[in-house]
Parts: C-alpha cells; sequence; structure tokens
C-alpha cells in the first residue's frame, strides 16, 4: 500500500475535531434576554407591591399579637373580661346619651316676644320656630358642646325638632313655651357662641325682641335619652368589609 499523505489526515483530524468543539459550545451557551428599562421598571413595581403587602401583612400580625396578649392577660387573671365589657358598654351608653350627664355649661330660656306691639312684618316673626331652636343647637355644637337637652328632653342625633303651632315637638315629645335649653361644655365657649354680638340667639333678643336669655352654670345635670334607636334600613358593616 502506498502510505498516505499525512498533511491530509492531519487536515481531516482538525476539521473533525473543529465540528466536535463547535458542537459542545452550542449546546453549553445560555439564552440571555436583553434588559430594558421596561424590563426594569416592571420588577421594581413587583418588588414595590410585594414589600406593601408585607407592610400590610406585619401590621394584620401586630393587631393580632395584641388582641391575643389581651386574652392570654385575661386568662391569666391580670384582667377580667367582664370589667372590659362594662367599659366599653360605658362608652357606648355615654355617646348614644342613654347615660345623664353633668358638668358646667350653660341654660338658655327662650320664649315668645310678650310685647303687644309686632315687631316683624309678620306676627310670626315674634315666636319662636323649630328653625331658632335648630340655629341654637348647631351653634351650641360647634363650640363644644357635650350633652344637650330641651325642657329635660335629651337631643341626640335622631332627635325631630318640629313645629306644631305653638309648641315644637321633640323625641315625640310636645313641648310649649317657655324652652329651657342645656349644654354641657366650656361655659365661656358655649355663652359666646348663642350671646356675642351677631350671633343668632343675638339677632333673636335684639332684633325680633324674642325673649332669649343664656345663664352660666357651674353644674347642669342633662338627663338620660329614653327612647329607642330603630334601624330599618341600616345595618352594621362587618370587619373587613
Amino acid at each position: 500500500m502506498k502510505n498516505q499523505n499525512p498533511k491530509i489526515i492531519l487536515g481531516l483530524f482538525s476539521i473533525i475535531v473543529g465540528i466536535l468543539i463547535s458542537t459542545q459550545m452550542k449546546l453549553k451557551v445560555e439564552s440571555i434576554a436583553p434588559i430594558t428599562l421596561k424590563s426594569l421598571q416592571t420588577t421594581k413595581d413587583e418588588i414595590t407591591f410585594l414589600n406593601n403587602e408585607i407592610y400590610e401583612m406585619e401590621k394584620i400580625i401586630e393587631q393580632k399579637e395584641e388582641e391575643l396578649q389581651t386574652i392570654m392577660d385575661i386568662h391569666k387573671g391580670e384582667e377580667n373580661i367582664v370589667d372590659i365589657l362594662q367599659d366599653d358598654l360605658e362608652v357606648n351608653m355615654t355617646s348614644s346619651g342613654r347615660t345623664a350627664l353633668e358638668g358646667p355649661g350653660i341654660k338658655i330660656t327662650m320664649y315668645d316676644n310678650m310685647s303687644s306691639e309686632i315687631i316683624g312684618l309678620d306676627i310670626n316673626d315674634d315666636v319662636i320656630h323649630d328653625v331658632d331652636i335648630l340655629n341654637i343647637l348647631n351653634d351650641l355644637k360647634i363650640a363644644g358642646a357635650e350633652a344637650i337637652s330641651i325642657n329635660d328632653q335629651r337631643v341626640v342625633a335622631t332627635s325631630e325638632i318640629i313645629c306644631g303651632g305653638p309648641i315644637i315637638r321633640i323625641n315625640g315629645k310636645s313641648i310649649g313655651t317657655p324652652f329651657f335649653i342645656k349644654a354641657i361644655g366650656d361655659p365661656k365657649l358655649l355663652m359666646a357662641s348663642v350671646n356675642a354680638p351677631g350671633t343668632y340667639g343675638d339677632i333673636l333678643r335684639s332684633v325680633y325682641q324674642i325673649g332669649f336669655e343664656p345663664e352660666l352654670q357651674e353644674s347642669i345635670r342633662i338627663p338620660a335619652y329614653k327612647g329607642n334607636f330603630n334601624y330599618t334600613y341600616a345595618k352594621p358593616v362587618g370587619e373587613g368589609e
């Protein structure tokens, strides 16, 4: 046999080795997606969302831990569940007007114009109307009145003030003049809200000659609301809704 040309054999060997190396390199090359500003922003938004979720979860965990600690304290005898419920009941009773209250404030006596001379354009201007009572009540509330009554009828959120000729109706009760409005709060602020020049009370007295006599009181007792709270359409909203 004739000897084969070593150059040809070496060339073929080099080609085969090159093919094998290139094949291995292609198999090991990973596909790397290009990084864009949009992808960075998307990732940032996802991180922010997750951080917010973590924060909300931490708040819930903290709240539940406090509730758990309260239950554990009760179990250990450090607090009595009856005492806690009693405290909540007292707060709710006071807020709803179910509890008689006592404190400093003012007492206002209101009565119709007793003069035979008609002061306003109409005789109706010389008598007290529901709007007059409502305006005085509103001024007292703005001044920080914590409890109000009219002729010993406690004024609550559902109290109606309605004219009925010479009388007004409140809490379903008919009352006539004179009207005695009592309010507990800072006596000076309450007095200024109805007695200062330009206030509604001052206009009733000075312009329409309506009897309007506010006086400071060191101690006023306001009775509890005796009616019922009936809800036909409103319903409590559950926790988390």
